[in-house]
C-alpha cells in the first residue's frame, strides 16, 4: 500500500471516523409524495414503525411514525453537524428554537451541557417525490467544553464558500467548505465552543466534487492530524497511484501532499480532518463524555431536568408545509431564506 495511505475500508453504517470526529451517518432516502400531514402518501403497513431502519420501497421511517425522522431525543457532550445535500429537515429543540433547512444548508448544533431536539423529514411536495440525502457528523467536544451552553447555528447554502481548482486538462474540482481552510479561503465560523473554532486544530469538513479526469492535490498540513476521505459516489479514482473504488473510506497521512486523480465519471467525496482531542471517550447512546460516572450523571440530569423540558405539543413536530427555509432562535431572532 502507498505510504501516504494508511487504511482503505468499505463504508458501513454508520461510517467509521477518527478523533476528533465520533461518527458520520449518510442518509439517502427516496421519499414519495407527501400526504396532508407531510408524511408518505403510501401505505406504511408491514413497517416496524418507531424503529424502521430497513430500506423498503426506497425509504425508511427511522423513529418517525407519521413523518419520517427522529422525534425528540437528548444529547450531551458533543456537536452535530448536519449537511443536507437534497431535501428538507425540520428542527425543534428544548430551548424553544425551531427551523427548516435543506438543499445545501448546514446546521451546526453544540449540545454541550444538554439539550433535546428533533430532526423530522417533512414531505412537503404532494405532487412529486421528496428525495432526501444528508450527512450527520458527530464532532467531539474536549472535557473543558462538554458543559458549554447549547448553541444552534445555520450555515445557509447561499453563504457557504466554495473554491474551484482546474487541472492542466481543464477539468474542475470544487470544494465546498463547511469548516476549515482550503487554498487560502476560510469557511464560515463554527459555534463558539467547537473544537473547530481554533484554527490550530486544523478541523476540515469539506465536500469535494470532481469532474471526470480532474486532478486535485490535498496539501501537507500536520503530522499529528487525522485525515479521512469518504468516497461515496462515483466509479473509480486514484489516490497517488492507488486505485480506489466508490463506497470506501481512505485514511491518509496529514503531513504529505496527496494527489487525487479522478476516473471517467463524476466523483463525490466527504473529507474529514483535524487534530485529535486525545481524551478518553465514553459514550452511551446520545451522551458522549470522558468517564463512566459522567454518563451516569448525564442520565440522572436528564431525568431530573429534561435538559430544559419540551415546549412543543408533540414529540415529532413539523413546520407548516409552506414555511420555507428559516431559523427561529431561542432569543426570538428569526432568519428567513
Amino acid at each position: 500500500m502507498n505510504s501516504k495511505i494508511m487504511k482503505i475500508q468499505k463504508l458501513g453504517f454508520p461510517w467509521e471516523t477518527e478523533d476528533p470526529f465520533l461518527m458520520t451517518v449518510h442518509h439517502k432516502d427516496a421519499y414519495p409524495a407527501g400526504n396532508d400531514e407531510q408524511g408518505p402518501n403510501v401505505s406504511l403497513e408491514g413497517r416496524n414503525l418507531g424503529e424502521d431502519f430497513t430500506l423498503r420501497d426506497g425509504f425508511r421511517m427511522y423513529h418517525g411514525k407519521t413523518v419520517p425522522g427522529f422525534p425528540v431525543h437528548p444529547h450531551r457532550g458533543f456537536e452535530t453537524v448536519t449537511v443536507v445535500l437534497e431535501g428538507l429537515i425540520d428542527h425543534f429543540d428544548s430551548y424553544g428554537s425551531a427551523g427548516r433547512f435543506g438543499d445545501g444548508d448546514v446546521q451546526w448544533m453544540t449540545a454541550g451541557k444538554g439539550c433535546q431536539h428533533t430532526e423530522m423529514f417533512p414531505l412537503v411536495h404532494q405532487d412529486k417525490g421528496n428525495p432526501l440525502e444528508f450527512f450527520q457528523i458527530w464532532l467531539n467536544l474536549p472535557a473543558k467544553d462538554k458543559f458549554a451552553d447549547p448553541e444552534y447555528k445555520m450555515l445557509w447554502a447561499e453563504d457557504i464558500p466554495e473554491v474551484e481548482s482546474a487541472a492542466a486538462n481543464g477539468q474542475k474540482t470544487t470544494v465546498r467548505m463547511i469548516a476549515g481552510c482550503v487554498m487560502g479561503k476560510s469557511s464560515l465560523e463554527p459555534n463558539s465552543a467547537s473544537w473547530a473554532n481554533d484554527k490550530s486544530h486544523h478541523v476540515g469538513i469539506n465536500l469535494i466534487h470532481m469532474e471526470p479526469e480532474a486532478v486535485f492535490t490535498l496539501p501537507s498540513v500536520s503530522a499529528t492530524m487525522t485525515r479521512n476521505i469518504y468516497y461515496y459516489q462515483g466509479d473509480k479514482l486514484n489516490i497517488d497511484e492507488t486505485a480506489i473504488e466508490t463506497n470506501h473510506r481512505v485514511k491518509l497521512t496529514g503531513d504529505q501532499e496527496i494527489t487525487i486523480t479522478n476516473g471517467s465519471s463524476e466523483s463525490y467525496m466527504l473529507l474529514l480532518e483535524g487534530e485529535p482531542i486525545q481524551e478518553p471517550v465514553v459514550s452511551y447512546g446520545p451522551f458522549v463524555m470522558n468517564t463512566e460516572q459522567e454518563i451516569h450523571d448525564a442520565f440522572r440530569d436528564y431525568q431530573n431536568t429534561q435538559f430544559g423540558g419540551w415546549p412543543w405539543d408533540r414529540p415529532d413536530p413539523v413546520n407548516k408545509r409552506e414555511s420555507g427555509r428559516f431559523a427561529r432562535h431561542a432569543d426570538g431572532r428569526v432568519e428567513k431564506r
